[in-house]
């Protein structure tokens, strides 16, 4: 094993991102309806399952292993070695209120950060594991996104051409969080063909696929983002913030094609 993370293609560590993915899917689909599932609530009154923790500990540990040099951001254990040229951003289980209530509308979000010496920062490898779903999501830089499903099928994807909004699907998490933004958001979706709020990370995906336009969420932290948005990037769509700053550090998370962004983004800031 290598102690240089440079050592690393982008191949090599997406092959890690899955092994990683495969850990917590172990975990989290063990915990899943599980009787006994132990629920907390976190000082930010959002819950924390024990299927969280256990996933989040068993990644580290890998990670740990196999990449000691790389630091890590995870949102349940906090960050470390962040002064590293690349860290790994986890969210064990993106959707927990969803998981907790038996929804199976969830997922473990994985991505590795490269800082470069300009101070510019990319997502070079994501893996977006949602195993109730039965399908796994997956991109590294420059290589195209796809999609696993079942374990079986592999195929590549792409965000579709609409070009108006007219014609184009939107997809929200819930109405909470939007501030001034909310009455040009509803102009917005009353503008739009088809609406509706499949939340979290799968609106996301969804627009890497094809089969939305447009995901938006107004308030969203690293963990949420970071591997949502080389995923869409590389489906030929864009991720931002709702101020059009591209990347996974502005806060809030906007998915587009790549036909429908300039215009999602001035109707926002209306």
């Amino acid at each position: 094993m290598s102690s240089n993370s440079t050592d690393f293609s982008h191949g090599e560590d997406l092959t890690l991102a899955h092994r990683l993915a495969d850990a917590a899917d172990a975990i989290t689909l063990k915990r899943y309806q599980a009787l006994d599932l132990t629920v907390t609530t976190k000082p930010d009154n959002t819950p924390v399952t024990d299927a969280d923790k256990s996933s989040e500990e068993a990644i580290r540990a890998l990670l740990h292993a196999h990449r000691p040099n790389d630091g890590i951001v995870g949102e349940e254990f906090g960050s470390q070695g962040l002064e590293q040229n690349r860290y790994w951003v986890i969210d064990p289980i993106d959707g927990t209120k969803n998981f907790v209530r038996g929804v199976p509308t969830w997922a473990t979000l994985i991505a590795l950060i490269e800082r470069y010496s300009d101070g510019t920062q990319k997502t070079i490898v994501s893996v977006v594991s949602a195993p109730a779903l039965f399908r796994r999501w997956s991109a590294h830089l420059g290589g195209g996104a796809f999609v696993t499903i079942n374990h079986e099928t592999t195929k590549r994807i792409h965000v579709s051409g609409v070009s108006k909004i007219e014609d184009a699907s939107i997809s929200y998490s819930d109405f909470t969080g939007w501030g001034s933004m909310l009455e040009p958001f509803k102009s917005l979706l009353s503008a739009a063909w088809r609406t509706r709020a499949y939340g979290d990370f799968w609106s996301h995906m969804l627009v890497a696929e094809g089969a939305l336009e447009v995901a938006a969420e107004p308030t969203l932290a690293l963990w949420d983002m970071a591997a949502l948005d080389l995923i869409v990037t590389e489906a030929g769509g864009v991720f931002s913030n709702t101020s059009g700053i591209p990347g996974p550090h502005g806060g809030n998370g906007l998915s587009t094609n790549a036909a429908l962004h300039s215009y999602v983004v001035e109707q926002l800031r209306k």
